[in-house]
């Protein structure tokens, strides 16, 4: 058995006390005797003490602990002996340790030491304790000589022995001798000189004596009497030594007691060492003592509310049964025993309840239990509302709250009749995609009144927190339901119509992907065991009538696989028309205040307002314009008559009209009628689709002297700048039958620019306006004003298919346009386009440049002179010269 292992099991005999065993692993349990002034008054008195500078040293001073002179001399003369190398142990002068020793080296030095050496031995530390040869390069320095004072064979190990050593004074190690079977060293005698008076030391020793009895009170289990042994101590050394071997510090702290000569410097580290310890302790006490009174006052005020039931209880009973309406745990026991819930929700509902009972009621995790107990009974499992599909009272629904949309109408209808004949449709899921405010959420609230389902609606916009969806798990605080379960039981019933509003908005981050969280709500297949994250029980959601809404078709591919897509393009002219006479102006007539016989807004001012002050697919801002001229009103009225609302009598009928609409919202924002434009030379009208609706594209070059290059402006996109790139390839490629020579192409500049530059531009559906407006630049032709055209081109000059033909038809229809040019591969589209979007557009399919420029140019080019062609008789194929 080794030396490191007798560290951890033995240690430290004193002389005085040569059966007492520190044992620094296990604290005693019993308090400091003394107090934190004392503490504080023990540890400032050394501090104070180490801080003066002793003036005057008494030379001819006694040892109080010296030994007879005759030893003192055999010791002096004494300077090599065996060594015997310790782990994990510093021994001190004036000390009495046991040790076990194990290591072959070890026990051959303690063996010399009694047979050649007088008992005597240098005990040495180790500086790694983990290494088990002995390393002159692993001792330190300083150690101490010790007398062996007994030895004895160990009880279970042959190998190992037993040895009681008491150190004798410290010394310094000038060299040591490897013997192959032992180490001996050469050292010098180092005593460590007190340089204090009397009353210093004196003070001195008071002071630590008071911090190591309150550090073993608290921490040891002998601490009477290490402490009765520390009292009768009057050497100041032998004191630093005998605590420094009690108090749990690192070893390198303790050999420092050794190393190092200043015993000022050993002082004050002890006693900081000491005080950090007491305060930690008194720390301690304080958190135990506060635990204790916090579960005193908890017990008491358990007692006090148990005690508080039972009396009501009582109190009950003599009142026949009557129920006590504060009591929260008795109105959810009621609740509880009212509830229709399926089988397994109610057993999970009753195994909280009875946790709730067992709780006090003012703790926290006594709010947790009741939170979720409530919203398992808040959530509709079972209730349902009575759906009656009757598909006469839906038409008539539908056409009362929306004008036009026939297609989007007649699609709604199909997909009820479907669900008045099977109870469970398992079919895709309604998305309702069109720019703002053509109507898309309140078709929603339509359905909802026709099918006599209650309305429900989510908004997505913005939502990145997964747990928007599916609810946060009960060990979070403040964790509650997904917006699905809360919806559900706002509305009661489990078979609402959800209105899954702006679906493409949502995004995702750390926090999780919503997107994903919604593919089991929307899956008809899978959301009848939709598995809540806070409720953790599985809700029947087949029985709700999803439908979402967006602005574009940017939805992540799988959940678009869920829905069945309806478009909403926008409205043409007339209708806007026709729902501001039906809807918008008489809205805004009531939210106004205003009263029938004062206004009039007749049909050429909705015109002019379509056509000059919006722009739009919806008609959120025509809705706007009619606000403004009727708070315009309302103004004017209040001026007269005051804040009440005029007598039939002296009401004064006001009419708005086309020629004094500008008295009302001001200047026209936009012009009408481009075809009544003048024909020019490298502008062009291009139709571009976006996320609110159809756009007209004014695309504009020019040619300039220069060296041949090409430059682009206006905010574009990198698939626009392709396009760019592509026309320029066509019209160079067609240059001899366009009528434009190389020489032009090689010093000519060309700027291709689209305004409102800020605007950002992007789309494969321009190439050919694009190649339309660069051969005009380039050739000097002027190109008609009221053409417009859309469709994106190759380097062969073919015309390929585009999307969103009817969002780019009302915008032309919108702008004033006549003549619209199409791709040839659309004209199939046609067909499912409206007529009154069709009416007034003369629409041309073209498949190649050449049929574009045929009718977008004023004339046509003339090609510069065919150039010489000779035969290749041995090949027969025709070769340019």
């Amino acid at each position: 058995m080794s030396e490191h292992k007798i560290a951890q099991d033995n240690i430290d005999i004193d002389v005085d006390v040569s059966s007492t065993v520190a044992d620094d692993s296990q604290p005693d349990t019993v308090s400091s005797h003394a107090s934190e002034s004392e503490l504080k008054t023990a540890s400032d008195s050394i501090e104070d003490i180490t801080k003066d500078e002793d003036t005057a040293k008494d030379d001819d001073s006694e040892d109080s602990t010296s030994e007879d002179d005759d030893a003192k001399d055999s010791v002096e003369d004494d300077t090599y002996l065996p060594l015997l190398a310790l782990r994990d142990v510093v021994v001190y002068p004036h000390m009495q340790i046991a040790l076990f020793v194990g290591r072959a080296p070890s026990v051959k030095a303690v063996e010399l030491a009694q047979a050649e050496y007088g008992n005597k031995v240098l005990v040495v530390a180790q500086k790694d304790s983990l290494t088990e040869d002995i390393d002159q390069d692993n001792l330190y320095q300083y150690g101490t000589v010790c007398r062996i004072v007994s030895t004895m064979p160990h009880d279970s190990d042959e190998n190992c022995i037993k040895v009681l050593i008491e150190g004798q004074y410290r010394a310094r190690v000038d060299n040591i001798e490897d013997h192959d079977t032992l180490l001996m060293a050469r050292f010098e005698r180092a005593d460590l000189d007190v340089s204090m008076d009397e009353s210093q030391q004196k003070n001195t020793i008071q002071a630590l004596t008071t911090l190591f009895e309150s550090y073993a009170d608290a921490r040891l289990r002998n601490a009477r009497e290490l402490t009765r042994v520390a009292k009768r101590i009057d050497d100041l050394l032998e004191l630093v030594y005998f605590i420094s071997t009690r108090v749990s510090m690192d070893l390198d702290i303790k050999q420092s007691f050794l190393e190092k000569d200043d015993i000022k410097t050993h002082i004050n580290t002890l006693t900081e060492y000491l005080v950090k310890q007491s305060a930690e302790q008194n720390i301690e006490q304080d958190i135990q003592e506060a635990v204790r009174q916090q579960m005193e006052e908890n017990q008491r005020e358990y007692f006090l509310n148990e005690k508080m039931k039972a009396i009501k209880n009582e109190l009950s009973d003599m009142n026949d049964g009557a129920f006590d309406g504060d009591d929260d745990v008795a109105e959810l026991e009621q609740r509880l025993e009212d509830a229709d819930l399926p089988e397994d929700v109610r057993k999970k509902a009753e195994q909280e309840f009875k946790k709730l009972k067992m709780m006090p009621p003012a703790s926290s995790e006594s709010s947790v239990v009741r939170n979720y107990i409530e919203w398992i009974l808040d959530t509709p499992w079972n209730a349902t509302t009575k759906v009656s599909i009757n598909l006469d009272k839906a038409k008539t629904v539908l056409d009362e709250d929306h004008y036009g949309l026939q297609d989007v109408k007649d699609r709604i209808l199909e997909y009820l009749a479907v669900q008045s004949r099977v109870k469970k449709l398992r079919g895709p899921i309604l998305c309702l995609v069109g720019p703002p405010g053509v109507g898309k959420t309140s078709l929603g609230e339509s359905i909802a009144r026709a099918t006599g389902r209650k309305f429900v609606r989510m908004a997505l916009g913005g939502v990145r927190d997964e747990a928007e969806i599916r609810g946060h798990r009960r060990t979070y605080i403040g964790a509650m339901p997904g917006k699905i379960v809360q919806s559900l039981a706002k509305v009661e019933v489990k078979n609402p119509l959800f209105l899954l509003d702006e679906i493409d908005k949502m995004a995702q981050d750390f926090r999780g992907d919503p997107a994903s969280a919604l593919l089991e709500v929307l899956d008809p297949s899978q959301n009848d065991t939709f598995n809540d994250h806070y409720l953790d029980m599985d809700l029947d959601l087949s029985q709700v009538m999803f439908i979402c809404t967006a602005n574009s078709m940017d939805i992540p591919a799988a959940l678009l696989d869920r829905m069945e897509v309806i478009r909403l393009p926008g409205y043409t002219e007339e209708e806007k028309v026709n729902i501001a006479q039906k809807y918008l102006v008489p809205k805004a007539i009531k939210n106004n205040g205003l009263k029938e016989g004062e206004i009039e807004i007749v049909e050429a001012a909705l015109h002019s307002i379509v056509r000059s002050y919006t722009r739009e697919a919806g008609v959120r801002n025509l809705e706007r314009e009619v606000n403004k001229i009727c708070r315009k009103v309302v103004r004017g009225s209040v001026e007269t008559h005051g804040a009440r609302a005029p007598k039939k009598a002296e009401r004064e009928l006001i009419v708005v009209d086309d020629k004094n609409i500008d008295d009302y919202l001001g200047v026209h924002q936009y012009d009408y009628g481009l075809a009544e434009e003048e024909p020019e030379i490298g502008r062009i009208t291009g139709l571009a689709w976006t996320q609110v609706g159809g756009e007209l594209l004014t695309i504009e070059a020019v040619a300039m002297k220069g060296k041949g290059e090409l430059s682009f402006t206006g905010s574009l996109g990198d698939v626009m700048k392709e396009s760019i790139r592509a026309a320029m390839s066509v019209v160079r490629a067609r240059g001899d039958s366009l009528g434009i020579d190389y020489e032009t192409f090689k010093t000519t500049d060309v700027h291709v620019h689209m305004p409102e530059g800020a605007t950002p531009k992007d789309g494969p559906s321009a190439g050919g306006a694009l190649t339309t407006a660069l051969v005009s630049a380039l050739t000097g032709i002027a190109i008609r004003p009221d053409i417009a055209m859309t469709g994106e081109i190759t380097l062969r000059g073919k015309i390929l298919r585009i999307g969103g033909l009817k969002e780019k038809l009302l915008a032309a229809h919108r702008g004033g346009i006549k003549h619209v040019l199409i791709p040839a591969t659309n004209e199939r589209d046609l067909a499912d386009i409206p007529d009154n979007v069709k009416e007034g557009l003369t629409i041309q399919p073209v498949a190649t440049i050449e049929e574009i420029l045929k009718v977008a140019l004023v004339s046509m080019p003339k090609p510069i002179k065919p150039a010489k062609v000779t035969v290749d008789k041995t090949k027969g194929k025709a070769l340019h010269s």
